[in-house]
């Protein structure tokens, strides 16, 4: 019974980590992934202790664990920099939040390595549902809005007692323009997180077998993904896919104009242009002004890299301590609840050199494991086995995915999120799962 149990809340850890509305304040504000992932961890870890198992703790997960140390030596190096008790409470909503997010990845990588290979793929599914969902909620929120009703208030109002509503982007010609943002907290949280699946799972549909029960299905999800990301306007969402779509014009370049991508593709083309051709002056409006780099929230983006180095005078190496730029941000522009417009900016100014050195680290590693699943890849196709029309595409997806995520990030502030450490996890756990298809060989 236990065994099921640990297993649900590991599934549903994945299903929600793009939920990032449904939180409560419970001695600090927690997610819903966050409740169900420490669930997970303690089950995991008293399962894990009642009944150890004879091969230990692969190798990888240790890695991890020692990462996950040098992590918090760094953030706790930090702490004495800090000189305000605002900044403390941030500093401890963001070591919570690490904590949380760490020892799930680590504990989800040993547990994947015990389960059959099966459960790898369940898990990937239920990660990408779960941001589908995020999905077409978003597009039943836009729905909503434009017939002037609210439906965060609706839905998970009587759940949350009050939910942030769907962005208000302006006004054209009286008519109002919305940005949806569904489950996360802003419109540019939902573009970078669609990254996930569709730089995965592309790859995947690409080298599905004609007539094979997923490929209908992916063939109507992709477009749509694509779709709710352009109703993003996220700039940062889209410069992710461009980054992961150049990465996967890699090894799939002549796939990707096949007819199983130019006709999904050319009927979303079709949906687009009969919407615009109804409102042109709506629409022309709207995309030049995502397209203005001479606006002040454009302007912003870049501006926050000028903070770095004043921010490190007299705390080079361990930064102002981590989760702590919001306040950093304050006390210069007087701005309040302000994060920063840049993964990188924060990383810097929080930990210092020696964070920034550090997370540097661990990306290469992660990369490094990501080449370990491209060479596992190879070497199944080297001894014919099918398995490996399914873990080079999946190994080519997780790249794009990360690089993606990596790059839409240096304008924006999601890589500390339960899903991005959800992804990474996945990718390192790549050879270890199906490594074991080889040991008998």
């Amino acid at each position: 019974m236990s065994g099921r149990l640990t297993a649900f809340l590991f599934l549903a850890t994945l299903f929600c980590v793009s939920f990032e509305k449904i939180q409560w304040e419970l001695a600090g504000t927690i997610g819903l992934s966050g409740i169900l992932a420490i669930l997970f961890v303690v089950l995991f870890a008293a399962e894990h202790a009642t009944r150890p198992r004879v091969h230990g703790v692969p190798r990888t997960v240790a890695v991890v664990l020692f990462f996950g140390l040098a992590f918090l030596a760094v953030y706790l190096a930090g702490f004495f920099n800090i000189e305000t008790d605002q900044a403390a409470a941030q500093f401890a909503k963001g070591l919570a939040r690490f904590a949380i997010t760490f020892a799930f990845a680590a504990a989800g990588i040993a547990y994947l390595a015990r389960r059959p290979l099966r459960f790898y793929w369940i898990a990937l599914a239920v990660l990408c549902a779960g941001i589908a969902v995020n999905a077409f909620y978003g597009i039943a929120q836009l729905a909503f809005a434009e017939t002037g009703r609210n439906l965060d208030q609706t839905v998970l109002g009587p759940l949350l007692g009050d939910a942030r509503p769907i962005n208000f982007y302006g006004a054209v010609e009286g008519a109002d323009v919305y940005r949806p943002n569904a489950l996360t907290n802003d419109p540019n949280h939902l573009g970078i997180v669609l990254l996930l699946p569709i730089l995965i799972l592309t790859p995947l549909y690409l080298r599905l077998e004609r007539g094979h029960r997923l490929r209908l299905l992916l063939g109507v999800l992709l477009p749509f993904l694509l779709l709710v990301e352009l109703a993003t306007l996220s700039r940062s969402g889209l410069l992710g896919l461009a980054v992961g779509t150049l990465i996967l014009l890699i090894p799939y370049r002549r796939r990707l104009v096949s007819a199983a991508v130019l006709v999904p593709l050319g009927a979303l083309a079709l949906l687009l242009a009969w919407v615009v051709s109804r409102r042109v002056d709506f629409f022309e409006t709207v995309v030049r002004s995502r397209l203005d780099t001479q606006t002040g929230s454009t302007a912003t983006h870049f501006d926050v890299y000028g903070l770095v180095w004043p921010a490190l005078d007299g705390h080079l190496l361990f930064g102002l301590g981590v989760n702590t730029f919001s306040v950093y941000y304050e006390a210069v522009t007087g701005l309040t609840n302000w994060g920063p417009h840049s993964f990188y900016a924060a990383l810097v100014i929080e930990t210092g050199l020696v964070g920034a050195a550090l997370f540097g680290a661990f990306l290469f590693w992660v990369f490094r494991r990501l080449r370990a699943g491209h060479r596992l890849g190879r070497a199944l196709a080297a001894v014919r086995d099918p398995l490996a029309t399914r873990v080079r595409p999946l190994a080519w997806g997780l790249t794009a995915a990360i690089a993606g995520v990596m790059a839409a990030n240096a304008f924006y502030l999601t890589m500390q999120q339960a899903y991005f450490y959800a992804l990474t996890m996945l990718a390192v756990a790549l050879p270890v799962v199906f490594g074991r298809r080889l040991l008998p060989r």
